[in-house]
């Protein structure tokens, strides 16, 4: 009985993660410090700062970090390391942010409005378990009301897809 609980409970322990952030943080870093030299990092006289002054020493913060980060997950990584998240939890966490990574590669075909009415009835049916009638008048009024919001009162267009353009929105 007990080993059986111990299986449930098992998961990932700490040391992947970590070094998976290690290696965003690189990524991001290299990224950043390769844009802002691209635009100038140096200080223009009479104008102060170039665009990429202040990008720049944000990359190297995230490289130092990136640096760190893998320093000490390296050197602690043949010992036993404390667990990150059982299975159980990388499942409900994976069940959110699936549906959310599909919604933002959505919105760049369906437009926000498409995308924010199928995530959010998909949401409150699937994991909120809501009726029919509560699910339609939400899943179609949040989307109607950023679109009056942004699109009518603050004149902000927001990315659109085919239906509203065949509507002329």
């Amino acid at each position: 009985m007990e080993r059986s609980e111990e299986a449930a409970e098992a998961g990932l322990s700490n040391r992947w993660p970590e070094l998976l952030v290690a290696l965003f943080l690189f990524v991001m870093g290299i990224i950043a410090v390769i844009d802002s030299i691209r635009v100038g990092i140096g200080w223009e006289e009479g104008e102060g700062p170039r665009a990429g002054y202040f990008p720049f020493y944000i990359g190297c913060i995230l490289l130092a970090s990136s640096g760190w980060i893998l320093i000490t997950a390296l050197m602690k990584f043949r010992r036993a390391q404390p667990q990150f998240a059982s299975w159980t939890e990388l499942r409900s966490v994976m069940q959110m942010l699936v549906p959310l990574t599909i919604y933002v590669a959505a919105v760049v075909f369906l437009g926000i409005y498409v995308s924010s009415l199928v995530l959010i009835a998909f949401f409150m049916k699937v994991h909120g378990k809501f009726g029919w009638l509560a699910t339609a008048i939400t899943s179609i009024g949040v989307p109607l009301g950023a679109f009056l919001l942004f699109e009518r009162w603050f004149l902000v267009p927001l990315p659109k897809g085919p239906i509203e353009l065949m509507l002329g929105l």
